[in-house]
């Protein structure tokens, strides 16, 4: 007997040592993905961009199939044995105590078991539904941020020191210009305050490495002074001429919500331990989950991980019944949300609409798509799960049954839980057509021109959205309009957009088909109108700021520009706030 015991924990001690190398191995290449945005960024190297943030995104899946496929061959494991796994857990938890990234590596292990396992062994007995290691003070080579007192050495030096310490090679275009820019924009900011006494706790703290995103890198930080904090971050551009400059002073919390934003692609920034720079992160935006803050800097699976957790413990303390979300329904997804939850679930239906020529693999592949993809700040990031098991008292009797009349294929009942085989979650937000219907005059023509920008944003990266009905959009918290509906989009290099010939003859007119020849992927842009602006106040204020989207010509030239290489510069803060040059 003894002997066996001896034989399971030298097993499992293998497992685990095999599981947590896959870890190492997985986390040294993101690493090393993300360490080379800093010189994509000042090569300005914009396609070098784009491949390298989908390959990241690509890579824990590789990683995870790679390590199973590694210890079935090294260990012949076909089915589960329970009294192993738990060992094997055990064992791996032990070798976690001195690990820099725990929380990554507990994740990683949860994805290989259950990637190979059934769902009833989804308990924390077997995998980490409970993080089991405290990722407090975790000590590293390097701190996470840096202090500068502008109280000894000036605001001046401060800065250039921040600037300096970024390690940025490529020198500033005109670094006085740039310095005086930001001290007028603090005065901006506390006009008739620049003068106050410094308090003796004055100091600027800043993450320690930038922040690299498209075409823009972030130095992110807050000013404290007594007991007056505030969240900053300065973009710095280049200007592909050989020279940086910084572009603005996003200032408080509010502005830098919007940069760290769940709409946005995901930032490269290079620590070795995530979880300290995702609690200063908290600090300074702490209406933001860490879920959401993992998932800003590219451990989107952690995301997933932490966002679960947060999910089951709202369920565990909520009474509340899942009901059917508010709006249209969609002719492909079955939408329900928890009210007192701030999350839609999203449900692909069994059947879609006639108009839907599609399979339910292409819509899986469209989300899929959105998830590599540069989403400009204009297309919701979604959370992807299997196998969830929900609560059935918990559902309301008219949600199961539309549940059960259109997803049949989806969902499976389990003793008193329905499990859904697939399910996205996404932010939830007030649909477009929704907010219009209630809005006041200044506040449609605000939201209407949004709209259009979120359009003109998306097309510069690509996408087509390809339904631009108002049910497909929605307002996010921060006053965006984000696009949330995906079953059609397609890229814009895939597109034929032409302007309708005129009619032959008169009669041509007045028949029910057109006079002239349709392919599967032309586009006709005057044709937006007819169902988008039969509202005379939306006519008026879509045609004021955004005629050109109903012209072939203006989106024919998007497209010409994107198969030239050339990515539009799109920022995610106000234009005012930007310095002038």
């Amino acid at each position: 007997m003894a002997e066996q015991a001896l034989q399971i924990n030298s097993l499992a001690r293998g497992i685990a040592t095999t599981i947590l190398q896959g870890f190492n191995r997985h986390f040294d290449i993101f690493q090393q993905i993300t360490a080379g945005a800093r010189q994509r960024f000042e090569d300005a190297d914009w396609k070098a961009v784009q491949l390298a943030s989908r390959e990241r995104i690509m890579l824990y899946d590789h990683r995870i199939k790679e390590t199973i496929a590694l210890t079935r061959d090294l260990y012949e494991i076909k089915t589960i044995d329970p009294s192993l796994w738990r060992e094997i857990k055990h064992c791996y938890m032990r070798l976690l105590l001195d690990h820099q990234q725990p929380e990554l590596a507990e994740t990683f292990y949860t994805s290989v078991f259950c990637r190979q396992f059934p769902r009833q062994y989804y308990t924390n007995e077997f995998i980490f539904v409970r993080s089991s290691i405290s990722t407090e003070y975790i000590d590293s080579e390097e701190t996470s941020y840096v202090c500068y007192y502008p109280g000894t050495s000036g605001l001046r030096e401060s800065i250039i020191s921040i600037l300096h310490n970024a390690g940025f090679v490529l020198p500033f275009e005109n670094l006085e210009r740039d310095l005086r820019n930001i001290y007028r924009a603090i005065v901006k900011h506390y006009p008739g305050k620049t003068n106050r006494k410094a308090q003796l706790n004055f100091q600027l703290a800043v993450i320690r490495h930038p922040f690299f995103r498209n075409k823009a890198a972030y130095l992110v930080g807050r000013m404290m002074n007594g007991r007056e904090e505030t969240a900053f971050a300065l973009p710095i551009l280049n200007n592909e001429n050989g020279g940086l400059y910084i572009d603005a002073l996003v200032w408080g919390e509010k502005q830098l919500s919007v940069v760290f934003s769940y709409s946005q692609a995901y930032f490269m920034m290079e620590h070795q331990v995530p979880s300290a720079v995702v609690c200063f992160l908290q600090q300074l935006l702490p209406r933001r989950d860490t879920s959401e803050l993992y998932s800003a800097i590219g451990l989107h699976k952690q995301g997933k991980s932490a966002f679960y957790r947060d999910f089951l413990h709202h369920l565990k303390h909520s009474s509340d019944e899942f009901v059917i979300a508010p709006g249209i329904r969609g002719m492909v997804m079955m939408v329900f949300t928890l009210p007192s939850y701030p999350y839609v679930f999203k449900i692909i239906k069994d059947k879609f609409a006639p108009q839907k020529e599609f399979t339910r693999q292409q819509v899986e592949e469209k989300y899929q798509l959105v998830k590599r993809h540069d989403r400009v700040g204009r297309m919701a990031d979604m959370l992807e799960y299997s196998n969830v098991a929900l609560p059935l008292e918990r559902f309301d009797a008219s949600l199961l049954e539309e549940l059960q009349e259109t997803c049949a294929s989806s969902i499976s009942y389990d003793t008193d839980n329905l499990v859904f085989r697939h399910v996205y979650m996404e932010r939830r937000m007030i649909p477009l057509n929704i907010f219009i219907e209630t809005a006041a005059d200044d506040i449609l023509e605000w939201v209407i021109e949004d709209y259009g920008n979120a359009i003109k944003q998306l097309a510069g990266a690509n996408i087509f959205p390809g339904d631009f009905l108002y049910k497909n959009f929605g307002v996010t918290q921060q006053g965006r309009v984000v696009f949330y509906d995906y079953d059609e989009i397609s890229y814009m290099t895939e597109c034929n957009f032409r302007k309708i010939p005129p009619p032959r003859f008169p009669e041509d007119e007045f028949r029910s088909e057109p006079w002239y020849s349709v392919e599967p992927n032309d586009v006709f842009p005057e044709e937006f109108g007819t169902f988008l602006l039969s509202t005379p106040k939306i006519r008026k204020t879509f045609l004021k700021y955004h005629r050109n989207l109903l012209d072939a010509r203006y989106w024919q030239e998007k497209k010409d520009r994107i198969k030239a290489g050339q990515y539009e510069d799109v920022f995610p803060y106000p234009e005012a706030l930007r310095f002038k040059r």
